[in-house]
């Protein structure tokens, strides 16, 4: 089970470190404030609380802010937020994806559906991309968690707690399984005593679609403003990275 991890994300932009850790940071306190929200302040007793503070603690997020956005979302006067999913086709016709955690639907419909027809894409209805993406669910495992345990052993562990694939590289392990077996995997994970970088149910495109250099330089663009957006916390889509595309990606 190893190999190039043919689920990971497309990353095209360059220079854009601070804004993507930034952006991180706004969707992991979201979860937070929707966690707490939702079942409570208490960690124990609130999975979804438990798997946003590995998150962002994984994500190096300072613990004031944690703790801001736990104190935040336990008031009265806490921002209600509502999470919402849009689907719809780019130029050359290539499938989008978006996840949305917002205090006002109807501003962030007018924005996705305005970017959208600004960037000669078209919003669908919920449901019109069933056949493009599935969910899985994504745990990444850092190196420094798997010191002084065996790889055969863990391997054995995972698999048995679902793991449909393991993907290692020198920086860490990306394990893959089904969304039914998300919550199986976290189980396992805690059994073990094996913290996690990020875990998250991403969606994955069943097949991928190419365009021309031009067509996929547009298209990304569209995406970059998708995912300027506040209200945005992921953007999935099936533009195949081809290997010339990547050469001009990295000549900008």
């Amino acid at each position: 089970m190893a190999g190039h991890s043919k689920w990971a994300n497309i990353k095209h932009r360059k220079g854009a470190q601070d804004k993507r850790k930034s952006k991180l940071f706004t969707r992991i306190l979201k979860d937070i404030s929707i966690a707490v929200k939702n079942n409570g302040a208490n960690a124990d007793t609130n999975p979804y609380l438990r798997l946003a503070l590995q998150n962002a603690r994984g994500a190096n997020i300072p613990k004031d802010k944690i703790e801001n956005a736990i104190k935040k979302a336990s008031g009265l006067d806490s921002v209600n937020y509502e999470e919402t999913t849009y689907e719809g086709y780019g130029n050359g016709g290539i499938a989008v994806f978006i996840e949305a955690a917002t205090d006002s639907t109807n501003r962030t419909l007018a924005n996705v559906r305005s970017t959208f027809l600004k960037n000669g894409g078209s919003l669908g209805t919920n449901g019109s991309l069933s056949h493009v993406f599935v969910q899985k669910g994504i745990f990444i495992i850092p190196l420094s968690e798997l010191n002084n345990k065996n790889d055969d052993d863990i391997e054995i562990e995972l698999i048995d707690g679902g793991a449909e694939e393991i993907i290692k590289s020198i920086d860490n392990w990306e394990i893959t399984t089904t969304f039914e077996n998300f919550g199986n995997m976290q189980k396992k994970l805690d059994e073990l005593e094996i913290k996690t970088e990020n875990a998250s149910l991403q969606r994955i495109a069943l097949h991928t679609k190419i365009l021309s250099n031009t067509e996929a330089l547009k298209f990304l663009k569209f995406i970059e403003k998708l995912e300027d957006d506040d209200d945005i916390n992921n953007v999935y889509h099936n533009l195949e990275l081809t290997e010339e595309l990547k050469k001009e990606l990295e000549n900008q």
